[in-house]
């Protein structure tokens, strides 16, 4: 009996349990050419749908962008055949280059005299379209009214009114026992008319997007605030500008790039008809029609490719500035 035990014990093995029979191995479906397209399709289908928009930045931005960079590095005349490569030449003679930084301070003054008031004005409406006013459409419509007007329209009203001697600001101005101002002649006081052109135009645009964004937020944050005995203005500062701070780092970011880029407004400020130089002595000239009249007028497209990029660069960093004081200044709110 004991040598029966024993035997048995040997057949289970050191664990005490008899070892596994090893059985069929499962063999896996052979996949059909349908199966295999299907999982393509899934793979790959999504690189799909979005390559149009990558090959079509690529043709008309990426290339564009880096042609520009190359044709930068040397001396190209638009009419001569013949390009000398000099390097970093351009670049060295724009750094020494005085009306480039007096165009620079001038696009600066004026994306600053019409970026920051257009964005606190935007939001200020937006919040005042936020309310139950009557006929809503109505106003939306109205605000929008400016943007899709006609921009050489616009810049011909807007200089009139501007006008140094039968402008409708000066005539206000005399009326409230103000001295006139030579709008155009004045160097300030030309940014502060583009400014407000500008700011006309694009205002209203960036108050419906604001809107858009402060109606997807949720009604119950607001009536919690109200049972809480939050006023308007602590709802707004609050609740509002946090949840906002998405939408409003986007509105800074293209008032960023479309103020440094400014172009048309300035141009059609200028008294004199087919002019780049804006003003007699470049007091309103901006970045861009300084580049305009370097490229086309006085065709050394490598200078103006130089000042493109250095433009570009200049757009990146204070883009990437005003990403992280937008960010913060939302980020302080939230907490508070």
């Amino acid at each position: 009996m004991s040598s029966g035990r024993s035997a048995r014990l040997a057949e289970r093995g050191p664990t005490g349990r008899y070892p596994e029979v090893p059985g069929p191995v499962p063999q896996t479906p052979k996949l059909t050419l349908r199966d295999r397209i299907s999982g393509w399709d899934v793979k790959f289908s999504p690189y799909v749908y979005i390559a149009p928009f990558f090959i079509l930045f690529g043709l008309v931005g990426l290339f564009p962008l880096l042609y520009t960079g190359y044709v930068s590095l040397f001396d190209w005349d638009l009419l001569d055949e013949t390009h000398k490569f000099i390097g970093f030449n351009n670049y060295i003679d724009l750094f020494q280059d005085d009306q480039f930084y007096t165009t620079l301070v001038n696009t600066l003054s004026i994306f600053l005299l019409s970026s920051v008031p257009q964005i606190i004005i935007a939001v200020l409406l937006a919040a005042l379209l936020n309310t139950n006013l009557r006929a809503p459409t109505g106003w939306r419509i109205g605000v929008l009214l400016p943007y899709v007007a006609s921009l050489v329209a616009l810049g011909i009203i807007f200089a009139n009114l501007f006008g140094p001697n039968y402008g409708l600001v000066n005539g206000f101005l005399e009326l409230v026992g103000l001295d006139r101002i030579d709008w155009q002649a004045s160097r300030f006081a030309s940014h502060i008319a583009i400014a407000v052109m500008i700011n006309w135009r694009w205002t209203g645009y960036n108050a419906l997007i604001v809107l858009a964004a402060m109606q997807a937020i949720p009604k119950d944050v607001y009536e919690a605030a109200l049972i809480d005995g939050a006023s308007a203005f602590r709802r707004l500062v609050s609740i509002t500008l946090p949840l906002l701070r998405p939408t409003l780092i986007f509105v800074v970011m293209t008032s960023t790039i479309g103020g440094l880029q400014v172009f048309t407004e300035p141009k059609l400020f200028d008294s004199m008809p087919g002019s780049n130089n804006g003003g007699s002595s470049n007091q309103f000239q901006t970045v861009t029609l300084y580049l305009y009249q370097t490229g086309f007028e006085s065709q050394h497209l490598g200078y103006a490719s130089a000042i493109a990029w250095v433009l570009f660069l200049v757009i990146i960093v204070i883009a990437v500035i005003n990403f992280l004081l937008t960010r913060r200044l939302a980020g302080t709110g939230e907490k508070k």
